[in-house]
């Protein structure tokens, strides 16, 4: 029987609280979700002033990353991304319901190893998206290096 590490609701809030700080800091609107490893939701917050649809695609990329490992602009880098058009995953962004994104923003959280779920962010561009992003994984890496855990601080998880 296999133990496993779950994300909580305390942590989730942290990351979104990381990645709010960023977004005021470098000026633009996000908003942000963090999901379990199932990509369910455990917190989404859209900043004053973001836009409406920015919940439902920040929840869409954090679920693609949870779902499938990776970060979520992994998929569409030239030349060999796995869902541009001729390459083994093409269409793959109309799997579930249209809730699979692959562009930049979604990106898996991984502690010692394991994705414990998802975060991401739309609002800003790929670069925006990606340091809000990576603030809350730090965030969370800064959380949890105390008690021995290790989080995978990158934009470009491939598993």
């Amino acid at each position: 029987m296999k133990q496993s590490l779950k994300l909580e609701l305390k942590e989730a809030r942290l990351m979104v609280a990381a990645a709010i700080a960023k977004a005021t800091d470098i000026g633009v609107l996000e908003s942000i979700c963090v999901v379990d490893d199932g990509g369910y939701p455990l917190v989404l917050e859209r900043m004053d002033g973001a836009r409406i649809t920015g919940p439902q695609i920040a929840w869409n990329k954090a679920f693609t990353a949870a779902g499938h490992k990776r970060s979520t602009h992994l998929f569409n880098t030239p030349p060999n991304g796995p869902a541009l058009p001729g390459n083994e995953a093409f269409g793959i962004q109309w799997s579930f319901d249209g809730k699979f994104a692959v562009f930049v923003g979604g990106y898996p959280i991984v502690v010692n190893g394991e994705v414990v779920g998802g975060v991401g962010l739309s609002g800003g561009n790929g670069e925006q998206d990606t340091a809000c992003g990576v603030a809350a994984l730090q965030a969370l890496q800064d959380l949890l290096a105390p008690a021995g855990y290790e989080v995978t601080v990158t934009a470009d998880i491939k598993k």
